[in-house]
């Protein structure tokens, strides 16, 4: 109860300033439940007391200073509902799409004390040279520093992340908050329980999660490097990540590679150092693309400031506090949706849908491919320029609820995340056809694993999971023996059983085990049976 009471007055406070800086987080069109028609009834008369103060003020300023003020984790929130324009309406999703993630940095003071607490002795016993804050955000901020190895004396020039001071304990608050009014409106407001809510909040706690572990960062960091390390090979592979310096990385302290390169988003530095802003942009879109559906592991927060072009014009990401992964069958479906749309092969695309789970069986395939032809089709005949993802991710928003469709939360990172990535690369190209830049790398995920490598490949797993299961047979033989031995122990040294009850038990145990031995025999054929159809087929 006392829980439920702390969430109320957080939440009351959210409300609060938001209501102060004219913030509508209801959709137009859209009736709320009754406790968010009571707030918005018990907030007008201060809505319009302060409309004076906001007038001349655009909107999406005034949804940023609110969430500055309410603290890190909202603004964490607001970027993470900045692509749920089904949740919040498309309009307040616009808004949150120009929030920024910078706060004003920590003390110094506090800096070294971190430093000094997460790695053990003296800072100066780590970093030879240690900067100001060059970069402050909601949950870390950035140092410039050099550091010295020992062994050789070499110095190096390196990027310090540290944890901002008690942030673990406000993020944990807030999102107890928001797992508390998600767990509400699904109670009270039955058309939002396709949506998610609760899902969506867990999600972004995860996020967050494992955001505020730095060893985790440092070890994606080392995992997207394993992933892409024959890419440079590749005539848009031209894209990598700073390295780790593990002896100076803990929880609340990592520590990488500096990256001397122009931000991507200064096209006047870019152009006077010589390079191709064109071809960048389609290397930051092709690179996320292939690290999305062939690897499964993606960058989550691919904006501007965190890709840095190298004199060479190699595209460096920082920041991987931020990680999405995907699932084989999520990779499919991004590459089928991929393929379908760019080939207009709609009932391929729809079909998908259907065998993904993302739209009921009781809907027709044939219905979903007019929907989908209805998103897909405008995409042909209009120059690139006028096609933006962010646009069709809403079209297939729109038809969710026409289609019972659930929220599915893998993929909610990914629809984020493409649309941050369509920004960096029309940046750079306006003129960017995005189709034309997925088309190939949706073409080579679907050859290599729905072709004859990928049937050649899943039989090769098959007859290794055959091959487990048979030589799994002798223990699980073994255990059932075991079993009837302990049976056998207990009747003469624990148990009193009469002999009709014994001979009954020793019965069913005995036709258990054959059982078990059949059921063993035919999973093992079947599954053979499987492995050879694949190969034949």
């Amino acid at each position: 109860m006392a829980s439920a009471l702390l969430n109320i007055v957080r939440l009351g406070r959210a409300g609060l300033v938001l209501a102060l800086h004219g913030v509508r987080f209801v959709p137009k069109g859209m009736t709320p439940p009754l406790p968010v028609r009571l707030a918005i009834l018990l907030t007008a008369p201060l809505r319009l007391v302060m409309l004076p103060l906001q007038w001349g003020r655009p909107r999406e300023r005034r949804v940023a200073t609110a969430l500055t003020r309410l603290g890190p984790s909202y603004i964490k929130l607001g970027q993470f509902l900045s692509t749920r324009g089904d949740l919040i309406g498309p309009d307040l999703a616009r808004d949150l799409a120009h929030l920024q993630d910078k706060l004003p940095p920590f003390s110094e003071r506090e800096a070294r004390r971190a430093v000094e607490e997460s790695l053990g002795d003296k800072l100066e016993d780590h970093f030879a040279e240690f900067g100001p804050p060059i970069a402050a955000a909601s949950i870390a901020q950035v140092h410039k520093a050099v550091a010295i190895d020992k062994a050789t004396g070499a110095r190096r020039t390196v990027a310090v992340k540290i944890l901002r001071p008690n942030v673990e304990r406000r993020f944990k608050a807030d999102l107890d908050s928001y797992a508390f009014a998600a767990r509400l409106i699904e109670r009270v407001y039955a058309p939002v329980r396709r949506l998610q809510p609760t899902a969506v909040v867990k999600n972004l706690a995860e996020t967050t999660q494992l955001e505020m572990d730095l060893r985790l960062e440092a070890a994606a960091i080392s995992e997207m490097a394993d992933n892409i390390r024959n890419d440079r090979t590749l005539p848009d592979g031209r894209f990598r990540v700073p390295d780790v310096d593990w002896r100076r990385t803990s929880r609340r302290v990592l520590t990488i590679e500096w990256i001397d390169g122009i931000a991507i988003g200064d096209q006047a530095k870019l152009a006077a150092a010589g390079h191709d802003c064109k071809a960048l942009g389609q290397t930051a879109m092709r690179s996320f693309l292939r690290h999305a559906m062939r690897d499964g592991f993606f960058h989550g927060d691919m904006h501007q400031g965190n890709l840095l072009v190298e004199p060479d014009g190699t595209i460096a990401a920082v920041d991987f506090g931020i990680m999405g992964r995907l699932g084989p069958s999520e990779r499919r479906f991004l590459a089928e949706i991929l393929f379908g749309l760019t080939t207009r092969d709609y009932r391929r695309a729809a079909q998908v849908h259907f065998d993904a789970g993302y739209v009921p069986p009781h809907h027709s395939v044939a219905v979903f491919a007019q929907a989908m032809r209805a998103i897909g089709e405008p995409i042909h005949g209009r120059t690139a320029d006028e096609i933006s993802m962010a646009d069709l991710l809403a079209q297939l928003f729109a038809y969710t609820e026409v289609f019972d469709m659930q929220t599915r939360p893998e993929l909610i990172l990914l629809q984020k995340s493409m649309v941050i990535v369509e920004g960096v690369a029309r940046g750079l190209d306006p003129g960017l056809d995005m189709w034309t830049a997925a088309e190939p790398i949706a073409r080579a995920w679907i050859e290599d694993n729905l072709g004859l490598g990928g049937r050649v490949r899943e039989a090769g797993e098959g007859a290794e999971l055959l091959g487990r299961v048979l030589a799994d047979v002798p223990r699980v033989l073994l255990q059932a023996e075991k079993a009837a031995v302990s049976l056998a122990d207990m009747s003469r040294n624990g148990w009193r059983l009469d002999d009709d009850t014994v001979s009954r038990l020793a019965a069913a145990q005995g036709r258990q085990r054959r059982w078990q031995t059949r059921a063993i025999w035919v999973g093992a054929l079947a599954l053979a049976a499987m492995a050879i159809g694949t190969w034949v087929g």
